[in-house]
């Protein structure tokens, strides 16, 4: 499978923390996490509040995402979504996402994180290491983020790993306006965490139509 598509066989490897590509076997661990929680319902941090539907509606629904995710994966459109596992747990999920990535060089972080590990520093590490990789494997020179106002964590994490204010931006969540805090991340301003072990890197930048 690996040969067949080559995001299957990266491997990141931070401390006891391993982010590898999203596969069909990993589905049943996120749906669960999914379904225990992984924000405080009354605050949506999502711009697309896609943990509002009911719960018997989430696994098909993550199924139907994970199709797309795979098809809309080209040269042009980078869409990394990355199984997070701490030691054998799996634990969330962290994506670099992108457009004419190898023109512009600028991806995007975007993650979630079962509610259960929140306060332990994982999001944090998790972001560190993606975006390690970003920068040293995939020659990124830029990379994105937003989170809104009233996610403090979020906004916690970013600036943990370096990211600064680029300007804010006023969405549509749950039908109501509601500010967002865009953010921008730099090799020059990055704060790096744990050294990163990478598998499977060369195959990935050929596939992405670096090499």
């Amino acid at each position: 499978m690996e040969q067949i598509w080559p995001p299957f066989g990266l491997r990141i490897t931070a401390g006891d923390l391993q982010l590898t590509a999203i596969r069909e076997g990993d589905l049943p661990d996120l749906v669960g996490l999914v379904l225990d929680g992984i924000h405080d319902p009354a605050h949506m941090p999502f711009l697309f509040p896609w943990t509002d539907a009911p719960a018997d509606e989430l696994p098909a629904n993550y199924m139907r995402y994970f199709g797309r995710m795979i098809a809309a994966q080209t040269p042009e459109t980078t869409n990394l979504e990355l199984v997070v596992r701490r030691g054998d747990e799996v634990v969330g999920i962290q994506a670099l996402e992108g457009n004419d990535f190898p023109v512009t060089r600028t991806l995007q972080t975007g993650s979630w994180l079962a509610r259960r590990f929140h306060g332990h520093g994982i999001g944090t590490r998790m972001r560190q290491a993606v975006c390690a990789f970003a920068f040293d494997h995939l020659g990124a020179e830029r990379i994105t983020s937003s989170a809104f106002l009233d996610n403090p964590a979020s906004l916690a994490v970013s600036r943990k790993v370096g990211y600064q204010p680029s300007g804010r931006q006023w969405v549509s969540r749950r039908g109501q306006p509601a500010e967002q805090q865009r953010l921008l991340l730099t090799p020059d301003t990055f704060v790096r965490g744990d050294e990163i072990l990478v598998d499977g890197a060369t195959e990935l930048r050929r596939f992405l139509g670096l090499d």
